[in-house]
């Protein structure tokens, strides 16, 4: 909101009750990990090791820096289905320069693949907020157009571990504090988007863009701008991504996290942000991720079937969208009803 306007007591008191639902919501999701982790370890006593929640942690840590990316893109009312091949494009032309500069250090290697995904999420944003393409085109169009890109810079090959040097890999195994890279970094970037999103009056121009365009374009928000800033951010996130994805699996291929974008929206929806826009919470979306890694590493624990795993998922999923629905209905019931008082 621009400075120099006073809030309306019915916003102030909309927004405390948003407040508290994603509260309740979240401290209600936080429950239900705990629940889920605590029943597969009485099955498979093995859950609770310190190699295992390491390795959910590490398994989360891209998916969870992925997800806040999404949430921006979603607040605005957009999606972006490209991540997965910007991830996969940004990997594989990082992958092929460190094999053929093994001295590069790790440190631009990184710097490389978040460049390729600014330059990436920068055209899918370009599409949306400029020629006015709708988000799930444009970006399911640069989809198969980055995807293709990989294989064609790849000649259909792919990139293996004894043609990265062992300082690109060492970013997927260095602690930093005794903490695992990875969980260290997803850890930073969370810290950062809470402030972005809280305390940046660019941040808080985001939600008002999404929660509603024509109101921020009146009061003077060029709202095309902030639609192109958060594909950029996204872009760069995924390309930051593809990096940590290739260093991890020490391997680049065509097909790299193919269809990974549903995993990320997943844990944007579980973490309770409005797929219609303008609401969001990145503690919500921190537990939206853990969720789905704690799904993915205990299910297989208890020797769940696979088709029953995605059902499982799919329905957790779907509860979660129901209520999303639910809570908005009654938000907007309420503010309807202010109105009229």
């Amino acid at each position: 909101m621009p400075q120099g306007t006073e809030k309306n007591p019915l916003d102030k008191e909309s927004s405390s009750f948003l407040a508290k639902v994603s509260r309740f919501r979240e401290t209600g999701l936080f429950l239900f990990i705990l629940v889920v982790m605590l029943l597969t370890h009485l099955k498979n006593p093995n859950f609770f090791s310190l190699e295992n929640l390491d390795d959910l942690l590490t398994n989360t840590a891209i998916l969870s820096i992925l997800a806040l990316g999404m949430m921006l893109v979603i607040i605005t009312r957009g999606i972006d289905l490209s991540l997965g091949s910007t991830l996969a494009l940004s990997g594989m032309i990082t992958a092929l320069t460190v094999s053929s500069y093994p001295t590069l250090h790790p440190l631009l290697a990184i710097a490389l693949g978040t460049l390729i995904g600014i330059v990436c999420g920068s055209l899918v944003g370009l599409g949306v907020a400029v020629f006015g393409v709708l988000p799930i085109i444009a970006s399911l169009g640069m989809m198969y157009v980055y995807r293709g890109l990989t294989y064609i810079v790849s000649g259909r090959r792919w990139v293996n571990a004894s043609q990265m040097p062992e300082s690109f890999k060492a970013i997927a195994t260095t602690r930093l504090f005794d903490i695992r890279l990875y969980i260290f970094i997803a850890i930073v970037f969370y810290l950062a988007f809470y402030y972005f999103t809280n305390y940046t009056r660019t941040g808080r121009r985001i939600y008002a863009v999404g929660s509603n365009p024509d109101s921020a374009a009146i009061t003077g928000i060029k709202t095309w701008r902030f639609i192109w800033l958060v594909y950029a951010i996204m872009g760069g996130l995924s390309g930051f991504c593809g990096v940590l994805w290739v260093s991890k699996f020490a391997s680049a291929q065509g097909d790299t996290a193919s269809g990974y974008e549903m995993n990320v929206i997943a844990a944007c929806v579980l973490g309770g942000v409005n797929i219609m826009g303008g609401s969001g919470r990145v503690g919500g979306v921190l537990l939206g991720a853990v969720l789905l890694g704690t799904l993915n590493n205990a299910l297989p624990m208890v020797n769940m079937s696979v088709f029953w795993q995605n059902a499982i998922q799919g329905s957790i999923i779907l509860v979660a969208i129901l209520v999303n629905a639910q809570v908005k209905r009654n938000v907007d019931r309420g503010n309807l009803l202010r109105r009229h008082i």
